[in-house]
């Protein structure tokens, strides 16, 4: 049999957009791994590759062939195949010939249900070759595009125009036709430095054919260092250090195949202007780094990645000046006509912008944002006064001209300009923070005041979205219902604010305009989505789901105190006792349960006196004692001494069960210590549900 070679597919197109080149590479090795799994070909390690102009895929050691099977077919019963003579019926000569073999080489099935005729043989498996060129139009035609594009007279779609197709197994062509073209055995080099057709002897020597002749570093990893590594040093020939956000560094990976980098300069006095707003106009517009000093102080500095490698590298630079300028002389010139109104006189613009038609504009959002942040700073004792000021200015940067241009710079231009106007320090910084978390790795507000607007922004987002009865479906989520409900969590959980989020969720629906369709219901239903929310946010900090599942049973609605609990229960895990004890909780819920069922009497207390075995009196005092010992820990919220001093009644709890029979007879009997048992789960549920952990 031959053995195993590589495979290489390379689709080459025009410039693939740059935001999604990972993500599309990585899906098509991903499809053509999965593609060869299904067919049953065995194969190596799949890498996927990307530039601007190519996707491809390397897997190593891909078999020649699907192996070869068993196939068992099951015939007519022996009954119905022969005649009285035993001579061989029609429908066991029909089945013999689908099988091309004759009635007497068939072999016999016997089960207990009767006798079957049977046929075993081996299916060879099919050549690679054959199989590859489906495989590949199938993970094609998965790819995450959203929308596709023809071109030419033909009917052929793709998220761009394709003008090569190469696919090699070993040394040999793959014989197919993808996206209308006939594959074959030629790559392409970069545009500039090598237009012309490169021929691949094998897998092997792509890459380097690429790197060497074509001026192609195929590898987007290895591209992305070589960019970070030119950007690092060029900047510091220019006398500082390049502040290299990955965002960026990861779309310029994506916009070149053979980096070159070149640091310019731009005009001192630009740096009058907020250093976000050129931070901006360099990295969104130019795709430019920009440079800092020791201290972090932007410089007069930048450095651009070309995709070539110029002849006249000074005149690369240049050019590159040349055109930054006029953007940054867009921002100075909005940052100096921003200044001339104060913030606050754009209020009245915003009644002018629809936040949403049934809440209204952001005129109104802005008139509900101040009264719940003054509700929530007085509860957080932050000063009531400022952060409703705060609320008042926070969305009016939305009107400025330099917003309008840079909508990231939302927030932070509005801190920039309510300084300028004399606006307290605790105001202009709560404008900005109160977008925090912008995303997942952000922090939260780092003011009680920043705290305050934030929560009451995304409270009123969440309740008014959801009174509309626009809740999230799936995986469409265009209001981010759901990075605001983390973010309200985040910032109740990780600031230690321990406020009732099912009050915050009220007291937000109670300033919404009447009349919204879903209103009745949506501060529950708010309530339990950010809830739910903590599943995989806990998930992510490799907290087991079923301890969020202990918690979450009890339903506490202060978010901090969620927190306490799931960091006990945690705890609790780790002690030898959990185990038994977990599943001691589980037969006693099950025994209550059916005692409920059955119509059996429980006695609302543990009455001593009935008390005849020595584990239940021993059980009734321990549980009496952990009763009087936790009161003060848990009205303290610490979860974890709780949960810790439950843990040592196991031995008793052990006792129990094996010496004491819960299901007396006497009626009276079994009252009184299904009341015990529910005494001693209640201990437990003050803090979680530990039934729902694994048990031993």
């Amino acid at each position: 049999m031959a053995e195993a070679r590589d495979l290489l597919v390379e689709i080459g197109t025009e410039e693939l957009p740059p935001r999604a080149l990972r993500r599309l590479a990585d899906a098509f090795a991903a499809g053509v791994a999965e593609g060869l799994d299904r067919a049953g070909i065995a194969r190596g390690e799949a890498r996927a590759y990307a530039t601007p102009r190519r996707l491809a895929v390397l897997v190593e050691a891909v078999a020649p062939a699907q192996p070869d099977r068993t196939v068992r077919r099951r015939g007519p019963a022996v009954q119905a195949a022969f005649d009285a003579e035993g001579r061989p019926t029609r429908a066991a000569e029909g089945f013999a010939r689908s099988v091309g073999v004759p009635v007497e080489r068939l072999g016999r099935l016997r089960t207990d249900k009767g006798e079957w005729l049977l046929w075993e043989g081996v299916e060879p498996g099919r050549p690679t070759a054959e199989l590859l060129p489906g495989i590949v139009e199938a993970a094609l035609e998965r790819l995450p595009v959203p929308r596709r594009m023809r071109w030419g007279a033909g009917e052929v779609s793709f998220v761009r125009p394709v003008h090569w197709v190469l696919m090699l197994h070993g040394a040999d062509v793959v014989q197919a036709t993808i996206l209308g073209l006939e594959a074959g055995r030629e790559t392409r080099g970069h545009r500039f430095h090598h237009p012309d057709p490169i021929p691949v002897p094998e897998p092997k020597d792509w890459e380097p054919l690429l790197a060497t002749r074509g001026h192609v570093i195929a590898d987007m990893d290895r591209r992305r260092e070589a960019v970070r590594a030119q950007v690092e040093e060029a900047a510091l020939a220019a006398g500082g250090r390049a502040a290299v956000r990955e965002a960026l560094l990861e779309e310029v990976t994506a916009l070149v195949e053979w980096p070159v980098a070149i640091a310019g300069a731009f005009d001192a006095r630009f740096l009058e202007v907020p250093h976000e707003a050129l931070v901006s106009s360099m990295e969104r517009h130019q795709k430019c780094f920009p440079v800092v000093d020791a201290g972090g102080a932007l410089l007069p500095r930048f450095v651009a990645v070309a995709n070539i490698e110029s002849r006249d590298p000074e005149a690369v630079r240049r050019g590159n000046e040349r055109v930054i300028r006029p953007r940054l002389t867009d921002a100075a010139f909005f940052w100096e006509q921003d200044r001339k109104r104060p913030l606050e006189s754009r209020l009245e613009a915003l009644k002018g912008i629809v936040y949403q038609a049934l809440l209204g504009t952001l005129h109104d959002k802005t008139r509900r944002l101040e009264r719940l942040a003054r509700d929530i700073a007085e509860a957080i004792g932050a000063e009531p006064a400022l952060a409703a000021r705060a609320a008042r200015l926070a969305k009016c940067d939305l009107a400025t001209e330099m917003v309008g241009e840079f909508p990231e710079l939302e927030g932070i231009m509005g801190r920039h300009y309510a300084l300028h106007d004399g606006e307290p320090e605790v105001v202009a910084v709560a404008i900005e923070e109160h977008y925090r978390p912008r995303g997942a790795g952000d922090a939260i507000a780092a003011t009680p005041a920043g705290r305050a607007v934030a929560l009451a922004d995304r409270l009123d987002t969440l309740v008014g979205i959801f009174a509309c009865g626009l809740r999230p479906t799936g995986e469409k989520d265009p209001y981010g219902l759901r990075r605001a409900a983390l973010g309200v969590l985040r910032t109740l959980i990780e600031g230690e604010l321990d406020l009732d989020l099912a009050r915050l969720v009220e007291a937000a629906a109670d300033l919404l305009p009447a009349g919204l369709p879903a209103a009745a219901e949506a501060p529950g239903t708010v309530l339990d989505f950010a809830l739910d929310r903590l599943r995989a946010w806990y998930q992510e900090q490799g907290v087991p789901v079923e301890v969020y599942e202990a918690v979450r049973a009890r339903n506490p609605t202060r978010p901090l105190d969620f927190d306490r609990r799931v960091k006990a229960v945690l705890a609790f895990r780790a002690l030898p006792e959990a185990e038994a004890l977990a599943a001691a909780h589980k037969r006693i819920r099950n025994i209550l349960r059916q005692a409920e069922e059955k119509g059996l009497a429980v006695a609302e207390t543990v009455d001593p006196a009935r008390l005849a075995e020595p584990a239940e009196r021993a059980l009734h005092e321990a549980v009496a004692r952990a009763e009087a010992e936790i009161a003060a820990p848990l009205a303290a919220g610490d979860y974890e001494a709780v949960l810790k001093r439950l843990a040592a009644l196991r031995g008793a709890v052990d006792a129990f069960f094996d010496q004491v029979l819960v299901m007396a007879e006497d009626e009276a009997v079994r009252a009184n210590r299904l009341a015990l048992l529910r005494a001693l789960t209640a201990l437990f549920l003050e803090v979680a549900d530990i039934g729902r952990l694994p048990a031993a």
